[in-house]
Protein backbone atom coordinates (compact mmCIF):
# COMPACT_ATOMS: atom_id res chain seq x y z
CA UNK A 1 0.00 0.00 0.00
CA UNK A 2 1.21 3.43 -0.92
CA UNK A 3 1.20 4.76 3.01
CA UNK A 4 4.54 7.36 3.01
CA UNK A 5 5.85 10.39 0.87
CA UNK A 6 9.10 11.23 1.44
CA UNK A 7 11.18 14.13 0.03
CA UNK A 8 14.68 13.59 -0.61
CA UNK A 9 17.77 16.17 -1.37
CA UNK A 10 21.23 14.64 -2.01
CA UNK A 11 23.69 16.54 -1.17
CA UNK A 12 27.13 14.97 -2.81
CA UNK A 13 30.70 15.91 -2.17
CA UNK A 14 32.19 15.71 -5.72
CA UNK A 15 35.12 13.93 -5.95
CA UNK A 16 36.97 16.58 -7.90
CA UNK A 17 34.83 19.78 -6.76
CA UNK A 18 32.66 19.35 -9.59
CA UNK A 19 29.08 20.72 -10.22
CA UNK A 20 26.24 18.65 -8.19
CA UNK A 21 24.06 18.38 -10.69
CA UNK A 22 24.89 15.57 -12.77
CA UNK A 23 25.08 13.83 -9.41
CA UNK A 24 21.97 14.56 -8.89
CA UNK A 25 20.85 13.92 -12.25
CA UNK A 26 22.18 9.89 -11.33
CA UNK A 27 19.85 9.85 -8.11
CA UNK A 28 16.99 10.92 -9.90
CA UNK A 29 17.92 8.12 -12.76
CA UNK A 30 17.60 5.78 -9.63
CA UNK A 31 14.01 7.63 -8.29
CA UNK A 32 13.27 6.96 -12.42
CA UNK A 33 14.38 3.07 -11.93
CA UNK A 34 12.60 2.08 -8.92
CA UNK A 35 9.42 2.45 -10.79
CA UNK A 36 7.98 4.45 -7.52
CA UNK A 37 5.54 7.47 -8.35
CA UNK A 38 7.94 10.84 -8.41
CA UNK A 39 8.14 14.47 -8.49
CA UNK A 40 11.16 16.55 -9.47
CA UNK A 41 11.20 19.89 -7.34
CA UNK A 42 14.02 22.70 -7.69
CA UNK A 43 15.54 21.52 -4.47
CA UNK A 44 14.17 17.81 -3.97
CA UNK A 45 12.50 14.75 -5.12
CA UNK A 46 8.83 13.69 -3.53
CA UNK A 47 8.63 9.91 -4.23
CA UNK A 48 5.23 8.10 -3.04
CA UNK A 49 5.47 3.87 -1.92
CA UNK A 50 5.30 1.82 1.01
CA UNK A 51 7.52 3.00 3.97
CA UNK A 52 10.05 0.00 2.95
CA UNK A 53 10.63 0.51 -0.62
CA UNK A 54 11.29 4.29 0.44
CA UNK A 55 13.88 3.33 3.17
CA UNK A 56 15.57 0.87 0.41
CA UNK A 57 15.47 3.58 -2.21
CA UNK A 58 17.44 5.96 -0.09
CA UNK A 59 19.89 3.25 0.47
CA UNK A 60 20.69 2.94 -2.68
CA UNK A 61 20.79 6.55 -3.68
CA UNK A 62 23.69 6.42 -1.26
CA UNK A 63 24.96 3.64 -2.59
CA UNK A 64 24.94 5.40 -6.03
CA UNK A 65 27.19 7.93 -4.61
CA UNK A 66 29.53 5.78 -3.19
CA UNK A 67 30.16 4.38 -6.77
CA UNK A 68 30.15 7.61 -8.29
CA UNK A 69 33.22 7.51 -5.79
CA UNK A 70 31.72 10.63 -3.83
CA UNK A 71 33.83 11.09 -0.72
CA UNK A 72 30.68 11.73 1.60
CA UNK A 73 26.94 12.45 1.09
CA UNK A 74 24.45 14.23 2.59
CA UNK A 75 20.86 12.97 2.35
CA UNK A 76 17.93 15.25 4.05
CA UNK A 77 14.92 13.42 3.83
CA UNK A 78 11.28 13.76 5.20
CA UNK A 79 8.38 11.40 5.47
CA UNK A 80 4.82 11.90 5.62
CA UNK A 81 3.68 8.42 6.86
CA UNK A 82 -0.36 7.54 6.41
CA UNK A 83 -1.71 4.39 7.08
CA UNK A 84 -4.54 4.22 5.55
CA UNK A 85 -2.97 5.82 2.04
CA UNK A 86 -1.83 8.92 0.93
CA UNK A 87 -0.52 9.87 -2.89
CA UNK A 88 1.33 12.95 -4.15
CA UNK A 89 -1.64 14.40 -5.27
CA UNK A 90 -3.53 14.10 -2.08
CA UNK A 91 -1.18 17.44 -0.84
CA UNK A 92 -0.93 19.40 -4.35
CA UNK A 93 -3.67 18.42 -6.69
CA UNK A 94 -5.44 21.77 -5.91
CA UNK A 95 -1.80 23.67 -7.76
CA UNK A 96 -1.36 20.91 -10.43
CA UNK A 97 -2.14 23.36 -14.26
CA UNK A 98 -5.06 21.38 -15.52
Amino acid sequence: MIDTLMSIQIIPKTPNNEDVIPYVDEAIKIIDQSGLHYRVGPLETTVQGDMNECLILIQKLNQRMVELECPSTISQVKFYHVPEGIEIETLTGKYDAE
